[in-house]
C-alpha cells in the first residue's frame, strides 16, 4: 500500500520535522487509514474537512453542485454566504504579513453570453458559477476573498509546518475545473446554453490585511501585496479551461504534482514580470493533471 501521506501530498517544503510534528502525522496518517478504509482508490478528488471526518469524493461533490444548479435555474435559488470565514481570519489578522497561495478563477466569454442569453438567466449562471467555486474552496480549507464579476478570489493560508496547502491550492482547482465540466455544463446543455470554461491563475508569497476604516467589525477588510497583483496576471495569460502557477507554487509542490507540470517557454512577449528573489524572468508553469 503506498505512503498515505503521500498519496495525499502533504508536502512540508523545506521545514524540518520536529518530534511535535511527526506526532501528528502519525495521528493524520491514522485518521486518513480509517477514513478511507474499504473505499476505492480512485478517489481522486478527497476532500479532508478542518476537523479531519468529513471526506467527500469526486462524484458526490458533482451530485451536489448539480441540485443546486438546477435549482437555481428552475426557482431562483438562493446561495448560502461564502465569505464568513474570511471575513474573521481577516478581521483578527489587520495588519499582519501572511504568507498564502492566492488563487484567481475568471469565467471565460461572459460578454459574450450577455448578447445570447436573458439577463435573468445570465445572472443566474453567473452567481452560481461564482458560487459553485466559493464553495470547492471551502472544502479544500481555503478561503474564498471576494467575487469579482465574473471572477472568484481565493487564498490558502501557508503557515509554518502548515501541511499541503500548495498541494491543497492545486486539488481545488483540479475539482473545479470538473465541476464545471461534469457538473454544470451537462446541465446547462441541456437549456441549449455554452458551456462554461474558466482560466485560473496561482501565486504564493506575502499579503498584507488592510482595514479601511477604524470599526473593527464593519470597516471593510481586503488583502494587498505583489501575490495578489501576480496571480491576477498569470490568470490574464492563461488559455481557456488551463490552470497556471508560479514558480513559487511549484517550488512548494509535493515531487508527485510537480511531474504534470510544465515550464512555459514564452516566444513573443507575452510575460515579462521579474522574479521578486533573482531579478530573472519570473517563471511561470502549467499544470497538466
Amino acid at each position: 500500500m503506498p505512503n498515505l501521506w503521500d498519496r495525499f501530498s502533504f508536502g512540508l517544503g523545506d521545514f524540518p520535522l520536529t518530534d511535535d510534528l511527526k506526532k501528528n502525522r502519525k495521528k493524520l496518517e491514522s485518521k486518513v487509514q480509517k477514513s478511507t478504509k474499504n473505499k476505492s482508490p480512485d478517489l481522486v478528488d478527497l476532500l479532508l474537512r478542518k476537523n479531519g471526518q468529513r471526506i467527500i469524493d469526486s462524484e458526490t461533490l458533482i451530485k451536489e453542485t448539480q441540485k443546486r444548479v438546477w435549482a437555481a435555474l428552475k426557482k431562483g435559488y438562493e446561495y448560502a454566504g461564502n465569505f464568513e470565514n474570511s471575513d474573521r481570519f481577516l478581521r483578527h489578522n489587520v495588519f499582519s504579513r501572511i504568507d498564502m497561495f492566492v488563487l484567481y478563477v475568471d469565467l471565460v466569454g461572459s460578454t459574450a453570453m450577455t448578447l445570447e442569453l436573458p439577463e435573468e438567466k445570465l445572472a443566474i449562471i453567473i452567481s452560481s458559477f461564482a458560487q459553485e467555486m466559493a464553495s470547492v474552496i471551502k472544502l479544500y480549507n481555503g478561503y474564498v476573498l471576494k467575487f469579482v464579476g465574473d471572477a472568484v478570489i481565493g487564498y490558502f493560508v501557508s503557515k509554518e509546518y502548515s501541511i499541503g496547502a500548495a498541494d491543497n491550492a492545486i486539488y481545488c482547482v483540479k475539482s473545479m475545473m470538473k465541476v464545471i465540466d461534469k457538473g454544470i455544463n451537462p446541465i446547462l446543455n441541456q437549456y441549449d446554453y455554452p458551456d462554461l470554461r474558466i482560466k485560473i491563475g496561482i501565486d504564493f508569497g506575502k499579503s498584507i490585511v488592510v482595514r479601511y476604516g477604524a470599526d473593527k467589525e464593519k470597516s471593510h477588510v481586503d488583502l494587498m501585496g505583489p501575490v495578489m497583483n501576480i496571480a491576477a496576471k498569470i490568470q490574464s495569460i492563461a488559455k481557456p479551461n488551463q490552470i497556471l502557477i508560479g514558480d513559487d507554487v511549484f517550488t512548494r509542490l509535493h515531487p508527485s504534482i510537480q511531474k504534470n507540470c510544465e515550464l512555459i517557454k514564452w516566444e513573443k512577449n507575452e510575460w515579462g514580470y521579474r522574479s521578486r528573489k533573482s531579478g530573472k524572468i519570473y517563471q511561470v508553469f502549467k499544470y497538466r493533471g
